[in-house]
């Protein structure tokens, strides 16, 4: 199991790297994600859940946009592991399903896909495509599912360059308050 501190870590070592295929790094992505969750007032789960949801890109480094060598690097998966016993559900369903829930939003939305970034639009082929209307319905039916596409949507917002932010360490404030253990 990962700590508090261990995130923070990863994050001073790894936060500055380019996120894929946008004009933000690692850091600024989940800086900005977490910011549009609390300012749409979300609770400590959710904020930390958007602080977090990349957190496997850190963990799992496939260099420079993988997404054009092909790759789907499954990063809603890999950071789960170190995430469990740490947070409670709330915080990891919504990880783990933030990736089906663009595949959803395409499906759920006529407009959704033409605003995904380029990059976003190479991860959702190699992340399966697009839902069909029961796989969509199936999705929706999940715990933590409505979370994941709230989470979503700040997600494809959250890739402004030079946006203001609070901290990492307010962010980190919001994480110990729903965390389980230290």
């Amino acid at each position: 199991m990962i700590s508090i501190a261990d995130i923070e870590l990863l994050f001073a070592r790894h936060g500055a790297n380019q996120y894929s295929g946008e004009p933000v790094t690692q850091l600024e992505h989940a800086l900005q994600t977490a910011h549009l969750a609390e300012q749409s007032g979300a609770d400590d789960e959710l904020v930390t859940a958007c602080l977090l949801h990349d957190l496997g890109h850190l963990l799992n480094d496939q260099g420079e946009t993988p997404s054009l060598r092909g790759i789907d690097d499954t990063h809603q998966y890999y950071a789960l592991p170190f995430l469990r016993g740490l947070f409670p559900d709330a915080v990891l369903e919504s990880i783990k399903l933030h990736v089906d829930a663009k595949r959803y939003l395409c499906q759920a939305s006529a407009d959704y896909h033409a605003r995904l970034s380029e990059d976003s639009k190479r991860s959702l082929q190699l992340q399966g495509g697009v839902f069909d209307a029961p796989e969509a319905s199936a999705f929706i039916a999940l715990p933590g599912a409505r979370n994941a596409v709230m989470l979503r949507q700040w997600d494809d917002l959250a890739k402004q360059a030079g946006l203001t932010t609070p901290s990492l360490a307010h962010f980190l404030g919001r994480a110990r308050r729903c965390a389980l253990a230290q």
